[in-house]
């Protein structure tokens, strides 16, 4: 019997993940009912997610990666676009499609979170040439603009579930109630270092199901060696840590991956535009961790078959002496 192999009508398993996320997320085909449809939303997406993968220029993208690529054929277009194109492309998508989009990525049973904050260079500006002009000149050269970002992550697959970015050193605690205030899961855990030690962000986590924690700050010098800190969650995370709370440092991992491989610095200008480029990368990123754990728990399958060869004599009156 033989038995028919179909083979997938992807031709990598990238355009097969985004191809799922961009069905489960329900965005039309078109924006505009009437007018230029040359392109399809499904186009815009998947080429805006390959220029991010690209970590090139627009317009670099286009001339090296996408015209000497099959993805023109593989994705139907029938047209190149051009620089100012891909540009707009990037501006249509908002920051709440691309939190919905980062939302399918979230495993189906979390347990464990973890959340830290980083600092991302937002301005392309050589650290050693910067170095010698101060050397030469009198002036002072302005600083680089700092982009603080924050990843709230899950430690067991290190996919990001969420994240916030601000171009101000504002405190960890005031971006964390911004970032468990949208946590939609139930039940979960989370660790946090010494710079989330506040009572009302861990009475605010409770009230969004997470259990937080956080390790306490050391007590004044004056104070009493028997005193307690305030408040009962910061109580219970003194009295009670949890076994596992070293795997908080699974997050610094990802920020380290990010930034070394993903996000060497926000090109972006505009304090919006960064937080869309920003949620671009962390899409990326989550696309891969996706097909690396997909690919790791995939199990193969052995067919073996055992033949067995029977000799027919076709005349057995023949008598054969040996």
């Amino acid at each position: 019997m033989i038995q028919q192999i179909i083979q997938p009508n992807f031709n990598n398993k990238l355009e097969e993940e985004i191809n799922k996320v961009f069905h489960r997320i329900g965005l039309p085909m078109h924006f505009n009912k009437t007018g230029n449809k040359e392109f399809t939303n499904y186009q815009r997406i998947f080429t805006i997610i390959l220029f991010h993968r690209s970590k090139k220029s627009l317009r670099q993208f286009i001339d090296e990666d996408l015209i000497e690529s099959k993805w023109i054929s593989w994705l139907g277009l029938e047209k190149i676009p051009t620089k100012s194109t891909l540009h707009r492309w990037i501006g249509i998508f908002t920051m709440k499609i691309l939190r919905k989009i980062s939302k399918f990525f979230i495993p189906e049973k979390t347990v464990l979170t973890a959340i830290d904050s980083t600092g991302i260079d937002a301005w392309q500006r050589s650290r050693h040439y910067e170095k010698r002009c101060e050397e030469f000149e009198e002036k002072k050269i302005p600083p680089m603009n700092y982009a603080k970002t924050s990843l709230f992550i899950d430690v067991k697959t290190q996919i990001v579930l969420d994240w916030d970015l601000v171009m101000s050193r504002e405190h960890d605690v005031k971006i964390a109630e911004r970032i468990f205030k949208r946590n939609s899961l139930k039940e979960i855990r989370c660790l946090g270092d010494k710079g989330y030690d506040s009572e009302p962000l861990h009475e605010i986590a409770r009230s969004k199901g997470i259990k937080f924690f956080a390790p306490t700050r050391k007590m004044n010098k004056r104070a009493f060696s028997w005193k307690k800190p305030k408040g009962f969650y910061r109580r219970q995370c003194k009295e009670n840590p949890p076994e596992d709370k070293g795997m908080r440092s699974i997050v610094e991992s990802v920020n380290f991956v990010l930034k070394k491989t993903q996000i060497p610095s926000l090109r972006s200008k505009k304090h919006f535009m960064r937080e869309r480029e920003l949620g671009w990368h962390i899409i990326v990123y989550n696309i891969k961790r996706k097909i690396k754990v997909s690919s790791s728990g995939e199990i193969q399958t052995f067919i073996f078959l055992n033949l067995k060869i029977y000799f027919i004599w076709d005349n057995p009156l023949l008598n054969i002496s040996f």
